[in-house]
């Protein structure tokens, strides 16, 4: 998807300019870029699809990001939001997901290899979904087996993938299965989550957050 509107928050110069022109390069139109969250404020006159953040920044570097990410979101739920951090931090990723709203990311910056990867993330983000680096899906299922015992061995490959943000075909590629059987992997884990009928994508996101912040 090209043509979006994008704001970024990261404190080093260096990071900053790149991703500006990176995100130039695909397309996409900056509207602001800041060294710190304090230029953001509430976000109400921001105008942007989506906001790409780093968790720690100035002036204490421990969780300015994530603090201003949730405030947008709370204020701005039309924009999406995809943080870029250094770090796996399980806490702060279940952080951004509380709203249980979708259209939020958490990656890690020297994992993300390609110039498609990050468009692709921002694309995935946008449309409603969640995207998340399968490090911090990793601490995250590490941190919350139990309510995982309903879901046999290859439904929570489906949702570990479905985490990452890859689509039913993507997965069934993935795992060397018909796009057939995913769907129907990907049926019995909204049931056994008790998540009622809604849109597909809706779903989706929900049962990627219901699994994320049960404990």
């Amino acid at each position: 998807m090209s043509g979006l509107r994008v704001a970024v928050i990261e404190d080093s110069v260096l990071l900053r300019e790149g991703l500006v022109l990176l995100l130039q390069e695909l397309g996409h139109t900056v509207v602001a870029s800041w060294g710190d969250a304090g230029p953001l404020g509430d976000g109400s006159s921001l105008e942007a699809d989506v906001l790409v953040t780093d968790v720690r920044l100035p002036p204490d570097f421990r969780d300015e990001g994530l603090v201003a990410a949730k405030k947008l979101r709370r204020d701005r739920p039309d924009i999406a939001v995809l943080v870029l951090s250094q770090y796996v931090e399980g806490v702060y990723a279940r952080e951004l997901l509380a709203s249980g709203e979708g259209s939020v990311g958490y990656l890690l910056k020297d994992r993300i290899t390609s110039v498609d990867d990050l468009d692709d993330a921002i694309t995935r983000v946008v449309d409603g979904g969640t995207v998340l680096d399968p490090k911090v899906v990793a601490q995250l299922f590490a941190a919350q087996r139990d309510p995982l015992e309903a879901l046999t061995a290859r439904e929570r490959e489906v949702l570990v993938l479905m985490a990452e943000g890859h689509s039913n075909s993507a997965i069934a590629e993935r795992l060397f299965v018909g796009t057939g059987a995913v769907e129907k992997h990907v049926r019995s884990i909204f049931g056994k989550l008790g998540l009622e009928e809604s849109s597909a994508e809706n779903r989706r996101v929900r049962a990627v957050i219901t699994w994320l912040q049960r404990s």
